[in-house]
C-alpha cells in the first residue's frame, strides 16, 4: 500500500474547492489514498499553509486575491521544493502557462479537466512526472525549442530527447514513453 498523498486546495471559490475535495476524496483508494490536508482562498495563505501543512501537492489556481498564483507558486517552489504544485486553471493563455512553469509548477490542466483527469495528474505529479493538458504541452515544448535557438554555443537536443519531447508534448505517461521507445 502507498503512502497517503496530501493535498492542498488553492482557489477563490469555496463552491470550486468543494467539488474538487469530493472529486479527490471520491477517488481515493486503498492502493493509492489521497487526503485534501488543507484549502486556501488566496495566495498568502496557500503559501503559509503549504509551509505549515507540507502537502506532497499544492492544486494552485492562478487568479487569486491578493497574491496571484504564479508568485504563490514560485514562493512554495523556491522555499520548499519538494512541494509539488499542479496548476488547475480556466485560462489556456499561452502567457499564464509559460509564466506558472517558469514559477516552478509541475504541471498544468485546464479546469474543463474531468475529475478522473484531475486526481491522476495528482498522482502523476506528486511522482515527479511533469503533467500538462496535451494542448498546453504544446506550448511549453514550442517555448522550449523557441529557448533552445536562441541560446547559440548549448549544446543541441538529440534525436531521441526530441522524440520523447514529442511524446511529452502528446500527453503520453513516462511509462507509456518507455514503452514506446
Amino acid at each position: 500500500m502507498r503512502e497517503r498523498l496530501r493535498i492542498l486546495i488553492v482557489d477563490d471559490h469555496p463552491v470550486w474547492r468543494d467539488g474538487v475535495r469530493a472529486d479527490i476524496e471520491s477517488s481515493s483508494r486503498d492502493d493509492a489514498p489521497m487526503e485534501v490536508a488543507g484549502e486556501a482562498s488566496d495566495g498568502g495563505s496557500a503559501i503559509e499553509l503549504a509551509l505549515e501543512l507540507m502537502p506532497d501537492v499544492v492544486l494552485m489556481d492562478l487568479q487569486l486575491p491578493h497574491l496571484s498564483g504564479v508568485e504563490a507558486t514560485r514562493h512554495i517552489s523556491e522555499t520548499a521544493p519538494h512541494i509539488k504544485v499542479l496548476v488547475l486553471s480556466a485560462s489556456a493563455e499561452e502567457a499564464d502557462v509559460l509564466e506558472a512553469v517558469k514559477a516552478g509548477a509541475s504541471g498544468y490542466l485546464l479546469k474543463s479537466s474531468t475529475a478522473a483527469e484531475i486526481t491522476d495528474a495528482i498522482r502523476r505529479v506528486s511522482e515527479g512526472e511533469p503533467v500538462f493538458t496535451p494542448s498546453l504541452a504544446g506550448l511549453v515544448l514550442d517555448e522550449f525549442r523557441r529557448i533552445a535557438h536562441k541560446a547559440p554555443g548549448e549544446p543541441a537536443l538529440t534525436e531521441r530527447e526530441n522524440e520523447v519531447l514529442r511524446l511529452v508534448a502528446k500527453g503520453y505517461t513516462y511509462k507509456e514513453i518507455g514503452e514506446k521507445l
